[in-house]
């Protein structure tokens, strides 16, 4: 099974979406090579914006941009776009449900040797938090390609929080990602594991080795859509009796945190646990 990186796939896709859409702008802070879209500032420069290490100022930049009726792609490193430039999501893009996506490279602890200043443990917890907000964790390259698709019709501000890490290749073309969307990529009655991002190639290895060793059907759940979640998948996977929730993020505010929720609101009870970043500060 191949491997990719998916901030160089949806870095590198600007292009077919420059090319679809003449209204589609980058707007960088600075990290062009980081967040690898040199390739659409080399072919579209006139709809290339390099606002310096300045996330305020992106974000601030590109809400005037949709206001004026582009649609502008944000890029930087997960925690320096939604700690920095949090207030400005929340008064200049979310509170007028502007057509802004901000992709944060960089999420969970993806970001390897930068140490801690440069992981995201937070941004779901932060986005999911702001009205209007859709959140996106993808998990593989076509899936990856499919939501930046979406997000060409979508209607106000989208969050795609993704690893630096290679990912296992996990779909292919058939794909088609959906708001509140998720995709069961092993069935099971055992129990479940619902997550999403650079954790699910881990997840599917795991059921594997479950049912080869221990003869258990684990069903694992691929929540791509963050915000909205999927319900109906979380209260299905609750029928197993078991649920275990892995995701690159802070235990609160992320995916187990919403999961939780939903089985709560709809009253069921479920042996539950979420295999997350525990609440501190790891080295």
């Amino acid at each position: 099974m191949s491997k990719s990186f998916l901030r160089n796939v949806i870095g590198e896709y600007m292009t077919v979406l420059g090319k679809k859409n003449d209204k589609v702008v980058v707007v960088n802070a600075d990290l062009s090579g980081t967040c690898r879209n040199r390739g659409f500032v080399e072919q579209f420069p006139e709809r290339s914006f390099n606002m310096g290490i300045a996330e305020q100022n992106m974000i601030a930049f590109a809400a005037g941009l949709a206001c004026e009726g582009f649609i502008p792609y944000t890029f930087s490193m997960a925690p320096f776009l939604t700690m920095r430039a949090c207030e400005q999501i929340r008064d200049d893009v979310a509170y007028g449900n502007r057509n802004v996506r901000m992709i944060g490279a960089y999420a969970g602890v993806s970001g390897g040797i930068s140490g801690a200043t440069h992981w995201a443990l937070e941004d779901c917890g932060i986005m999911t938090s702001i009205p209007g907000i859709k959140v996106f964790e993808v998990s593989d390259a076509s899936q990856a390609r499919k939501i930046m698709d979406l997000t060409l019709s979508s209607c106000g501000p989208v969050y795609i929080r993704t690893t630096v890490e290679p990912t296992e290749d996990l779909y292919d073309d058939a794909f088609q990602a959906a708001h509140g969307g998720s995709v069961t990529l092993m069935d099971g009655k055992d129990g479940a594991i619902l997550c999403s991002g650079v954790v699910v190639q881990y997840a599917v290895e795991a059921a594997r080795r479950l049912r080869e060793t221990s003869g258990l059907s684990v069903r694992v759940v691929d929540l791509y859509s963050i915000k909205p979640i999927d319900r109906q998948a979380v209260i299905s996977a609750a029928e197993t009796g078991r649920i275990i929730v892995a995701q690159d993020h802070n235990i609160y505010g992320g995916l187990g945190s919403m999961a939780a929720a939903v089985l709560a609101e709809e009253g069921i009870s479920v042996k539950f646990r979420s295999i997350v970043i525990r609440d501190e500060y790891i080295p």
